[in-house]
């Protein structure tokens, strides 16, 4: 009958009842007869309650310990799911990413899964039991727990549906699917049904929470579909795809979502001559740190050294200004961090082909009294910075400039029936 990888956010089981529906959802597709995983994350704010309560006990903790702290928040999600699983009379068992044989390397926080050992986990399945896995973490050569970052479930989830041989990852959260931008800001957001594996990696990566880049990216490698829907619903809202090959790129719209991310801090770095690019110094470095850097621009100084400008997540800016300072050029200035921005981007196909949606961009924002500051342009991406006080009244400005706006009482699809 298959096998079917759900995952369920936190949102989705921050209280009793949440959790028991959740539960009641998943026993009905484990009693058609397929075999079924299901990856959680950590219950309702518990990862943002443990990481306020290492500061309060040392805000200088070792990473390592603040990664064995944070681990538990999902672990305890996998065993209460699992026990309202078996309330409703349903087998299931929980497992941590230890035993669910998730190999991970990199620094503490920021974990990349290296393999899946699925070994219990598929004689547990085969037995006819939900497996519960703990999303978020896995463990080092050396048998210590690394978590994954933000969004790590996601990843998980993906990960485990690939190596369970899924066709598809089925992601289940607060909102009824990915919408053209994020409803809490523009409440006439409309609801995607169909996007291109490629376009919600970008969408993702340039900030929308509704998936995390880095899992959009493992499925488009495994080949795999992921669905999105409400875990209150019984629908799933959007089917995201590899590209199909009667996608024209002439006949879709341009710009299909706005996104925004108030995680953002322009840093720019003046640099003296050196022998090696600064450059390729300064990627390699955040490469070893595993901090995402966007809207690069490299200029080389008459006279020799280099400035180098890039937008990195606001909450990374600590790991790397000590090792960008120590590459910076004597003098005041030489390294500078601002941090009362946040990045504003449309997303869609063929973008960079029509500089004239750039311009619309710009003279909308521009119009409206709103600075955009740094920028980058991509086939499938624009992006500006803008102070972050004007972000939200960038995104809706731009919402409705490309003509976004679901109209009142709008159906912008079919919903498929999930059980």
């Amino acid at each position: 009958m298959g096998t079917v990888v759900q995952k369920f956010g936190g949102s989705s089981l921050a209280t009793t009842e949440h959790l028991r529906r959740v539960a009641r959802r998943v026993a009905r597709v484990a009693a058609s007869g397929r075999r079924v995983a299901v990856v959680v994350s950590a219950r309702g704010r518990t990862t943002d309650h443990l990481i306020r309560t290492a500061g309060e006990i040392n805000p200088d903790a070792d990473g390592r310990e603040v990664d064995q702290l944070l681990a538990t928040g999902e672990a305890a999600s996998a065993a209460l799911t699992a026990m309202a699983l078996q309330r409703l009379g349903t087998p299931a068992t929980a497992l941590s990413g230890a035993q669910t044989g998730i190999l991970a390397s990199g620094p503490p926080g920021a974990g990349v899964i290296v393999a899946i050992d699925t070994e219990r986990a598929e004689r547990l399945l085969d037995a006819g039991r939900v497996v519960v896995l703990a999303g978020f973490q896995g463990v080092d050569a050396r048998g210590d727990v690394v978590t994954l970052g933000r969004g790590g479930s996601d990843t998980t989830a993906v990960a485990a549906a690939a190596e369970l041989g899924a066709t598809h990852c089925e992601i289940y959260t607060d909102v009824p699917g990915v919408l053209s931008a994020d409803p809490r800001v523009v409440p006439a957001a409309r609801l995607l049904p169909r996007l291109d594996m490629d376009v919600m990696a970008e969408m993702a990566f340039a900030g929308a929470k509704v998936m995390h880049s880095r899992a959009v990216e493992l499925a488009a490698l495994c080949g795999l579909d992921i669905h999105v829907g409400h875990a209150a619903a019984r629908e799933t809202g959007t089917r995201i795809h590899a590209k199909d090959e009667d996608d024209m790129l002439e006949t879709q719209a341009a710009v299909m979502a706005v996104v925004h991310d108030q995680d953002a801090a322009r840093v720019t770095v003046r640099t003296a001559g050196a022998a090696e690019n600064p450059a390729l110094t300064v990627f390699r470095e955040l490469g070893r740190r595993a901090v995402p850097a966007d809207m690069t621009s490299v200029h080389e100084e008459r006279g020799g050294g280099h400035t180098i400008g890039l937008t990195v997540p606001h909450t990374r800016v600590a790991a790397v200004r000590e090792f960008l300072a120590a590459h910076a050029a004597d003098g005041a200035g030489a390294l500078t961090v601002d941090d009362s921005v946040a990045k504003v981007s449309i997303v869609g196909k063929g973008l960079l082909s029509r500089p004239q949606y750039a311009a619309r961009m710009l003279s909308a924002l521009s119009g409206r009294g709103i600075a955009a500051g740094a920028f980058s342009a991509s086939q499938l991406r624009i992006s500006v910075t803008v102070p972050r006080a004007d972000a939200d009244r960038a995104v809706r400005l731009l919402h409705t400039e490309f003509e976004l706006d679901a109209a009142p009482g709008d159906t912008p699809l079919t919903l498929a029936t999930r059980p």
